[in-house]
């Protein structure tokens, strides 16, 4: 698949690590370096633009090296970026840790994964058919 792409930014496009990689990082476009305090959260940009083919979307991720070792997690993760936003791609990135994080501009701060998707139609019905499971909500298929 290829997909249109402009880059604003000094860095390198978004790439894969490995032949099996879903996902390719993207990296921090800022003029000076930003202090992430404790429970702070920003919205930091990439400098790319992107024209999704209609059918799919670009899922921005966490990095788990960064959430592993610093507490920094992408926010709304999954982030959805739909096939017709045009706008720089932003990174909403909260330190969920108890100390400060610097972000380095060309820093690796997500990854993004591209994704189809289906478009859903409604059908309004009276009742729904029966399972197993039923009604049974958060945790009732754990242990007993």
């Amino acid at each position: 698949m290829t997909i249109k792409i402009i880059n604003k930014s000094h860095h390198p496009l978004p790439h894969y690590e490995t032949n099996a990689s879903a996902g390719m990082d993207l990296r921090a476009n800022i003029s000076e370096p930003r202090i992430l305090k404790p429970l702070e959260r920003s919205i930091v940009g990439t400098g790319l633009f992107m024209e999704l083919p209609v059918g799919y979307e670009a899922q921005v991720r966490p990095r788990s090296g960064l959430a592993a070792k610093h507490g920094i997690t992408v926010l709304n993760a999954p982030g959805t970026i739909d096939a017709d936003y045009r706008g720089e791609i932003g990174v909403i990135l909260v330190n969920l840790s108890n100390e400060p994080f610097t972000i380095q501009n060309g820093e690796r701060i997500a990854q993004l994964v591209i994704a189809k998707h289906e478009r859903a139609v409604w059908e309004l019905v009276e009742a729904l058919s029966e399972t197993d499971r039923g009604e049974g909500g958060f945790g009732s298929t754990g242990v007993k």
